[in-house]
């Protein structure tokens, strides 16, 4: 009685008060909004247009009440004028929202997303977001279209340039990282600009590496791989997702409910913009999936879909849906919560305008540095046969060839549209300017770009290669060949590339061969030619200078392949979290010269792997040399057994053996070994970049939590089931300390 008393007290003096009664100010404002507008102001929020030449009325339009968000505005003055439009010329002065696709820089572009994911630093991987987010906000932009989080392991894929990877635990990391880099601490912040997580969901598994292409996709795939990346968003904070123009399992994304209600909003909790894919709800028609426009609006705000990107399915079809009782209005009331509640969080009503007289963030001396620190972190090296990397003082001579060597525009990558060629330091203006002193540079462009098939150039390459002491080889692809709707069958080197380098050969002198793609491309015919490999990616206005840093030694590589590179086209998909299958490859399974005229059909083994090409990548998924060595030792593992609510500590020393200072990507991999639905050979579970001086040894330790011993089961359950259990501790997927332990029940 004393404490049913106490409590009362309590009350009544006021001290509970904020838990029973304070409401959040955002909801309120977005409340009392939504109760004065009509349903055509409601419908016209949910609407997003393009403004680059496409609507002509579109200042008409705006007045009308037809527009919610803008696309692709980026004159500071006209975005002010659209915005006086929305904010004074309307009856309720609702803010317009505008929008671009950033995806890897606004000026001081970064390395394409999946290099930055290279880079296995998340850190960086944020800061290069707030820098994006500051240069982009300064014109008035405060939404864009990042992160790509689709999960994919197929190199076809154009868009996979534009990916983490194919992991889902890195591509989540990185993908968070982002996010809230791009979103800073407080989204009212005018520096803040709202996050995509997209696309929602399985793009990435696309059928035969074709954009917008089909996707077959299990309920134990979804949860498992696809979704992860996607709940790590959420987890961020991520202020709004985007839908995938794929679909699972019959049904376009921008009309399926189980993902978009039941998933996303329901099992995550979110409340942010959930907008389509341009156009995808009016392309359901074309999958298929909808009679007409109407239908495909129905679909798409039964789905939860909130804005229309450039489809118009919602401004045309949504009123008379809900004049014939097909939809409620309710269901437009929540479209509008959303996109109201993100404009609020913004601080749009209160600083709808842009500040036209305020000076230029665009490349700052701190935002390039920063530009060429992720850009050296993103590159991987692949070979170093004799250490011919770094460049020695021995080195009097270099001859700098290929197609990559000067290309300002093609080294900031796919889905740049505000960088400047201009702003670039290629590899062959930052070896000039920065040991042009030290060594004699034979340039020779030789290709005009990575398609070019005219061969009249070789001599005069031949001829600078035999001169010098070294030939640097800057192959690759160009930027316009990696992206969306950029998907290749043919993942070779374009051109004659490899023509030329087989030409380089002939001058006898060792060959660093640099590439500048947006993917894996296929180079199993090129690797013996040359003595080192750096891969580069795309990375970016500052990625000329980082590779030449690294070429010298003045950085030391610690890039780690985001994605296994696959010896061949043939074996994609190809990815190192496979399942094991009842017959998996032996490491002395047959290859195709091995077997005998007339061999018996059963003289195989009868094993999963390619007579040609094998079941082994060219290098594994988290691969990456350094200019010294690591030592792993002492593996340690807590306890044998677990309970399945206990935590596991694993750990091991590492030790740089070589003679230079230098970074190491420790990482951390599980297997379950048995489980009622069968489970990868190996799942990245952490990792942790240490840098190590010379001889220096650190123990590096990690714990394991039962959520990440943790799987969706085929009744739609997340279970730790009791069980043997593999660990490694490892400089890559292939390699490492290995441990067991046990989880009891």
């Amino acid at each position: 009685m004393f404490y049913k008393n106490f409590i009362l007290a309590l009350v009544s003096i006021g001290l509970f008060a904020s838990c029973s009664t304070t409401k959040d100010p955002i909801e309120e404002k977005v409340e009392k909004l939504l109760s004065r507008m009509t349903l055509e102001e409601k419908i016209g929020q949910m609407n997003q247009l393009n403004s680059e030449g496409a609507f002509d009325d579109l200042h008409e339009r705006i007045k009308r009440g037809e527009v919610g968000s803008v696309l692709n505005e980026v004159d500071p003055k006209t975005l002010n004028e659209l915005q006086k439009i929305a904010v004074e010329e309307t009856r309720l002065g609702i803010p317009i929202l505008f929008a671009r696709d950033i995806i890897h820089g606004y000026k001081t572009i970064f390395p394409i997303p999946l290099g930055q994911a290279a880079s296995w630093n998340p850190k960086l991987v944020e800061e290069a977001g707030r820098i994006t987010a500051i240069e982009a906000t300064s014109v008035g932009i405060r939404w864009t279209f990042a992160p790509m989080i689709d999960v994919s392991c197929d190199s076809r894929w154009g868009r996979i340039a534009e990916s983490m990877g194919e992991d889902p635990f890195l591509s989540g990391t990185m993908g968070a990282a982002m996010i809230k880099g791009l979103q800073g601490n407080d989204l009212s912040d005018p520096t803040s600009l709202a996050a995509c997580a997209k696309h929602f969901v399985g793009y990435g598994a696309t059928e035969g590496g074709r954009d917008y292409n089909t996707t077959h996709i299990s309920n134990e795939q979804l949860r498992n791989t696809y979704l992860v990346p996607f709940k790590a968003a959420v987890d961020a904070g991520c202020a709004t997702f985007m839908t995938s123009f794929n679909e699972i399992n019959g049904v376009p994304c921008s009309g399926n409910p189980f993902l978009t209600k039941d998933i996303l909003r329901k099992e995550w909790g979110f409340d942010g913009v959930l907008v389509s894919d341009w156009s995808s709800i009016t392309e359901m028609i074309i999958h298929g999936y909808c009679k007409d426009s109407l239908e495909a609006t129905e679909k798409g705000i039964n789905a939860g879909i909130d804005m229309d990107m450039m489809g118009e399915a919602y401004i045309s079809g949504l009123k008379k849906l809900i004049e014939d009782g097909k939809i409620k209005e309710s269901s437009v009331d929540d479209a509008v919560r959303n996109i109201l509640r993100l404009k609020f969080r913004l601080g749009l009503f209160d600083n709808p305008y842009i500040n036209i007289n305020r000076s230029s963030p665009f490349y700052e001396k701190a935002f390039l540095e920063k530009a060429k620190k992720i850009a050296a972190q993103s590159v991987v090296l692949l070979k170093n046969e004799n250490s011919v990397l770094p460049l020695t003082e021995s080195v009097k001579s270099i001859a700098v060839i290929g197609p990559l060597a000067d290309a300002a525009h093609d080294q900031m990558g796919t889905w740049v549209f505000d960088g400047e060629k201009e702003h670039s330091v290629t590899p062959m203006q930052a070896l000039k300017d920065r040991y042009g002193d030290k060594v004699k540079i034979n340039y020779v462009k030789t290709l005009t770009h990575s398609r070019d098939a005219n061969k009249s150039g070789f001599g005069d390459a031949l001829a600078a290669a035999k001169a010098s002491d070294v030939i640097l080889f800057f192959a690759g692809e160009e930027s316009i060949l990696s992206g969306e709707a950029r998907c290749r069958a043919d993942i070779s080197l374009p051109g004659v590339q490899s023509e030329l380098l087989s030409e380089l050969k002939k001058a006898g002198k060792p060959i660093v061969m640099i590439i500048m793609a947006g993917r894996p491309v296929e180079i199993y015919k090129e690797l013996p030619l040359v003595n080192g490999l750096l891969y580069a990616w795309h990375p970016g206005t500052m990625g000329g200078l980082a590779i030449a840093e690294l070429l010298f030694g003045d950085i030391v590589p610690s890039g780690k392949l985001p994605i296994t590179y696959p010896a061949m086209v043939g074996q994609i998909p190809i990815y190192y979290n496979h399942k094991n299958t009842g017959r998996p490859p032996l490491d002395d399974s047959p290859r195709i010269n091995d077997i005998s005229p007339e061999a018996p059909q059963m003289s195989l083994g009868n094993r999963s792997y390619y007579l040609d090409a094998g079941d082994k990548p060219l290098f594994p998924f988290g691969y990456g040399l350094s200019y010294t060595t690591f030592e792993y030792k002492n593996l340690k593992i807590s306890k044998s057994e677990i309970g399945k609510t206990e935590f596991l500590t694993v750990s091991c020393t590492v030790t740089n053996t070589g003679k230079i200072k230098a970074t190491e990507v420790v990482q951390l991999y599980i297997r379950d070994m048995y489980a009622s639905i069968t489970r990868p050979v190996k799942e990245l579970k952490d990792f942790s970049r240490i840098c190590l001086d010379a001889g220096e040894t650190k123990e590096v330790s990690f714990t394991l939590s039962p959520e990440q011993l943790s799987f969706w089961n085929n009744d739609n359950q997340f279970v730790l089931e009791p069980g043997d259990f593999k660990v490694w501790i490892a400089t890559n997927s292939a390699d490492g300390l290995e441990g067991e332990f046990k989880v009891i029940s």
